[in-house]
């Protein structure tokens, strides 16, 4: 009779796990997460492809999504990162000679620039105001060009699923390029604005931040839009 009883527990187990399996759709966006329904995004994904677990998801390709606080999950993809799946450093794509930095540089220079040599590939001199802290530098030596976004975070939330082409195009998009002391862009490394943020301008850093992210599809943090309004709130 006890065997009887454990056979039955056993088959109800089963058929329960098997049940809930089945019921609970993991939804695969075409950002490359695999969403179970405890994502907070879960109730919203409408375009997805979907899968019967979890595993079978990640076994396709997916990675895990971030938790409701902005923690993430382990993933598979996010020891994988390097500088290299964003393109050899910066790019020349209209085959002028100045690359992304140098044409970021050009641009937001408030005086006369002046390059290296005469083929006019490299700045070395100009007029520039850091939006971290509002200084003034005219040497372009002290200065870097830093990703707003950057490249390990985005990696880390969706540009892991991308193609080279869209990465290379993403670490060159001067919507998401500032440039700003080396010092601070050193201190600030991949972190999102949840664990740095400049020492001016905060909100003008946070809302940029926050729409680059959203214009390409990766995964927010749910807190992250409240830290643009505490910091946007004022005056």
């Amino acid at each position: 009779m006890n065997s009887f009883l454990r056979g039955i527990f056993t088959l109800l187990v089963v058929f329960t796990y098997s049940e809930t399996s089945f019921s609970e759709t993991v939804k695969y966006t075409n950002s490359g997460i695999c969403h179970e329904s405890r994502s907070a995004y879960y109730s919203r994904i409408k375009n997805y492809i979907p899968y019967e677990s979890l595993s079978e998801c990640l076994k396709a390709g997916g990675r895990m999504p971030l938790l409701p606080g902005g923690s993430e999950m382990v993933s598979e993809n996010t020891s994988e990162y390097s500088r290299e799946k964003f393109g050899h450093g910066w790019a020349d794509t209209d085959g002028d000679c100045q690359n992304t930095r140098a044409e970021i540089l050009i641009k937001t220079s408030t005086s006369t620039i002046q390059y290296k040599d005469l083929d006019n590939c490299s700045v070395v001199r100009g007029r520039w105001i850091s939006p971290f802290t509002s200084r003034i530098y005219f040497e372009a030596s002290k200065l870097d060009v830093d990703h707003l976004v950057p490249l390990k975070w985005a990696w880390d939330r969706g540009a892991s699923a991308w193609s080279q082409t869209k990465r290379e195009a993403f670490a060159n998009d001067p919507r998401n390029l500032l440039v700003v002391e080396a010092s601070l862009n050193r201190s600030k490394g991949a972190k999102g604005v949840d664990m740095w943020l400049p020492p001016k301008n905060k909100c003008q850093y946070a809302a940029r931040f926050v729409r680059v992210a959203l214009e390409y599809e990766l995964e927010l943090p749910q807190h992250y839009p409240d830290i643009v309004g505490t910091h946007c709130s004022k005056g």
